[in-house]
């Protein structure tokens, strides 16, 4: 069986990455193809796509900021991003549900865990859902609060984890 390779995104990537958002995500939690887009062309290397035989099934994107603020709804266009921030924010992480189930979502957030570490981050910030908290306490991420976004219409909770210098 065939290991998943990672690689960063291209906007060639866009629209299967479009597809996959659409089918992981519920109604208006998925990011529309112009930000998925944006997201690719403004922060490349935060974009980590995974392949297996050479199709993508899943990927992490994100942004970098000085000050997070979880509950910016711009910042998810990037507005105010900068690659050279030492905090990370991410915006998704998805597994083509065809292939969720796989421990391939473990193996793409260690993956991007480590490049960020290895990027010099000091932190990595996120939003999820309650059923999602423990699977992140698990990768070393906190509980900070619930969230004050209700993107989607959702509840949502703020978590962060602290990356030791690599």
């Amino acid at each position: 069986m065939s290991q998943p390779t990672f690689r960063t995104a291209t906007l060639a990537d866009t629209d299967r990455c479009f597809e996959i958002e659409i089918s992981a995500y519920e109604g208006d939690e998925a990011a529309t193809r112009e930000k998925i887009a944006t997201r690719i062309a403004q922060y490349p290397e935060g974009f980590l796509i995974m392949e297996l035989d050479g199709q993508i099934i899943g990927f992490i994107n994100s942004g970098c900021a000085f000050e997070v603020v979880m509950s910016d709804e711009e910042f998810k266009e990037l507005i105010g991003h900068d690659a050279a921030a030492p905090n990370v924010v991410i915006m998704s992480v998805v597994v083509d549900p065809a292939q969720q189930g796989k421990s391939y979502a473990t193996l793409l957030m260690r993956t991007f865990i480590e490049r960020m570490r290895g990027a010099g981050k000091r932190t990595i910030h996120l939003m999820c859902k309650d059923r999602h908290v423990p699977l992140y306490e698990r990768f070393g991420y906190r509980y900070v609060k619930p969230s004050a976004s209700d993107h989607g219409g959702m509840a949502w909770h703020e978590m962060v984890m602290e990356l030791p210098a690599a």
